[in-house]
């Protein structure tokens, strides 16, 4: 064996063994993180601090408000976002003609991705809580959030659609099939699966933002339910930032059940996201 080759298939380990490093020691980091918020939370996770309103004495405070203003706060999102979000990519990329413009709109859908949240969060107290008057309301904050998911719902919608094979499309246009019906027959259940996995990632993305709705207007304390769209609201994050604030070693207990909560919450949806995708990936398959 020359030493050229003796080289190269050391420099090749060696960056193997970098690679593994950088694979193993970001997920060490985060089990000591997350061995340690289960110590703390250990005691305060049970059923009276999930049904229970926030409170000054931290024995007591649960965190009710923030839970059911994060479920209607994500179901208003979803609902605004999801259909725009795969609409517009549709028409992107079954109807757009390719050109400057829609290279354009490309480059821009990238870039606001990229987009720290808390502009979104500017954005939205200007455009939603004082230009439109929405108030500082739980439909403002979802207005926010969906501006926030809405360009990766779209790359992720236009990246399922990319990998319909174009010989599918053209067996329905050889059928006698019109564009509508191909895409809405043929192309959009093929891409389903990847579609429905982009969603629920960038729902569970939404889940975890706390600096919007900081800006929006979300209350840091709250002792009542939304019976509105048009209510105040609190969400879990913010519930948590509240607690994390205090001095008293027993509300930063709370806190880390809440990030249990709210941990386990996305834990939930990112694994929902995989059963979805690999039992829809199954059918198509059949």
């Amino acid at each position: 064996m020359s030493n050229s080759t003796l080289r190269r298939k050391l420099a090749e380990k060696a960056f193997i063994a970098l690679c593994i490093v950088a694979v193993v020691l970001p997920l060490v980091v985060l089990l000591v993180l997350v061995i340690d918020v289960a110590i703390d939370s250990a005691g305060r996770l049970n059923w009276n601090f999930l049904s229970s309103y926030p409170s000054r004495r931290a024995e007591k405070a649960g965190i009710l408000p923030g839970l059911v203003g994060s479920i209607y706060l994500i179901a208003l999102t979803a609902a605004m976002a999801l259909p725009v979000g795969v609409g517009a990519a549709v028409y992107l990329e079954e109807y757009g003609r390719r050109g400057r413009l829609a290279n354009l709109i490309e480059i821009n859908i990238a870039n606001l991705a990229g987009v720290p949240s808390i502009i979104y969060g500017l954005l939205g107290l200007e455009l939603f809580v004082r230009t439109i008057g929405l108030g500082r309301s739980l439909l403002a904050g979802a207005c926010t959030m969906a501006l926030l998911i809405l360009p990766i719902v779209i790359m992720a919608s236009r990246e399922a659609l990319r990998t319909v094979p174009l010989s599918i499309r053209e067996g329905a246009y050889a059928l006698g099939a019109t564009r509508w019906q191909t895409v809405r027959q043929v192309v959009l259940p093929v891409a389903f699966p990847g579609i429905l996995t982009g969603a629920i990632l960038s729902v569970s993305r939404a889940i975890g933002e706390a600096a919007p709705l900081l800006v929006v207007g979300a209350l840091a304390y709250i002792a009542f339910l939304p019976d509105g769209i048009h209510s105040p609201f609190t969400v879990l994050p913010i519930q948590i930032f509240n607690w994390v604030s205090r001095p008293q070693r027993e509300f930063l207990n709370n806190a880390a059940a809440g990030i249990m909560v709210l941990l386990l919450t996305m834990l939930v949806l990112n694994g929902l996201a995989i059963y979805l995708r690999n039992r829809l990936q199954k059918r198509r398959d059949w």
